[in-house]
């Protein structure tokens, strides 16, 4: 599976840029499935069918956080804005791929004193990226306006500690390959979303569910972490824990009973499991939850450090759990 998280992270695919993305889960996926489709938004909905008349949704994002071209200067220097939560610090001195051109970012300052203060009251305003052009033409030529930029950074494998960029959600995308590998005949439907422009207000998910009409909708993302040294005092999420079964995030409260029936299908199975309270941010299950006339939905995360850096780290044992956890999932009898 270490393979698959590689391959997909290492894929450049913002937020309204999916395609290659798209293109590569079909690929990795090998025909393990009874059928796909992409939406008029880009989703990729693929599907298996099962021997009961109840549907599951499975949701991870594909898309990912980035920057988008706004203007060149006459020294061939980019401005950039972002594309989705991207913050400015993060990006100092990192590197960006602009469709196979790399750029370095820097930050403006005509002085001493005059950087620091750029660098305290950092903003978007006062960074740049270097694409190496001596003009603006020859710029242009490389980079044009409006072109998207991800973080050029690749997958490393540090054990059970994997590292890459786009973790954020690709991991999640990595969980449903791997369920509709493993599930050759599952007793529910299996319907997995691939979803669209998540980073930038669950924009995909808002539509994906609709003509599926699921009895229930569970998203697979990523979540904040609080075992590194003075992190958030509210967060108790830990690496290598399990999966988190979501309790609630800044966009939507998670079902009671999905909740309820997943710790109980991992206390009856010997998975590790923790719970996860999230002050702020959201996942696509607050979008189910408002299709048509409602979905009981629900999110397990994959507790991450580092999120949108290009350094997102990963326990390659809570991924595996994950999979099977949901597998088991997917396999039981729902009544909700």
């Amino acid at each position: 599976m270490k393979d698959i998280i590689k391959i997909l992270t290492e894929i450049s695919a913002p937020s309204g840029r999916e395609d290659s993305i798209a293109e590569k889960i079909l690929e990795v996926l090998d025909g393990n499935f009874d059928g796909y489709r992409r939406d008029k938004l880009g989703n990729l909905i693929v599907w298996k069918e099962g021997k009961s008349e109840k549907k599951i949704l499975f949701d991870a994002h594909m898309d990912e956080i980035g920057v988008v071209v706004t203007n060149v200067d006459e020294n061939g220097f980019l401005r950039i804005e972002a594309v989705g939560g991207v913050n400015p610090y993060t990006l100092v001195g990192s590197r960006i791929n602009f469709s196979g051109i790399t750029g370095v970012v820097g930050i403006e300052g005509e002085s001493l004193k005059s950087a620091k203060e750029n660098l305290k009251n950092l903003g978007f305003d006062v960074l740049f990226v270097d694409v190496g052009a001596k003009n603006k033409e020859e710029a242009t030529n490389k980079v044009k306006i409006g072109s998207f930029g991800t973080y050029d950074a690749k997958f490393q494998d540090l054990g059970d500690r994997l590292v890459s960029k786009a973790m954020d959600d690709r991991i999640g995308c990595a969980v449903m390959i791997q369920l509709l590998k493993e599930m050759k005949e599952p007793l529910n439907s299996i319907y997995c979303v691939f979803a669209v422009q998540e980073e930038l207000g669950l924009v995909g998910a808002t539509v994906a569910g609709y003509d599926i009409e699921p009895d229930v909708a569970i998203a697979i993302d990523v979540t904040a972490h609080g075992d590194t040294p003075k992190a958030m005092k509210r967060i108790p999420m830990k690496l290598g824990n399990g999966p988190a079964l979501k309790i609630m995030d800044g966009y939507s409260i998670s079902d009671r009973k999905i909740l309820e029936f997943l710790e109980n299908l991992a206390e009856k199975e010997g998975i590790p499991y923790q719970l996860e309270i999230l002050p702020f941010g959201g996942t696509d299950a607050g979008a189910y939850q408002r299709l048509k006339a409602g979905v009981p939905s629900a999110t397990v995360s994959i507790v991450t450090r580092y999120v949108h850096s290009p350094n997102e780290m990963v326990d390659y044992k809570d991924v595996l759990n994950t999979v099977e956890l949901l597998k088991i999932f997917a396999n039981s009898e729902i009544s909700f």
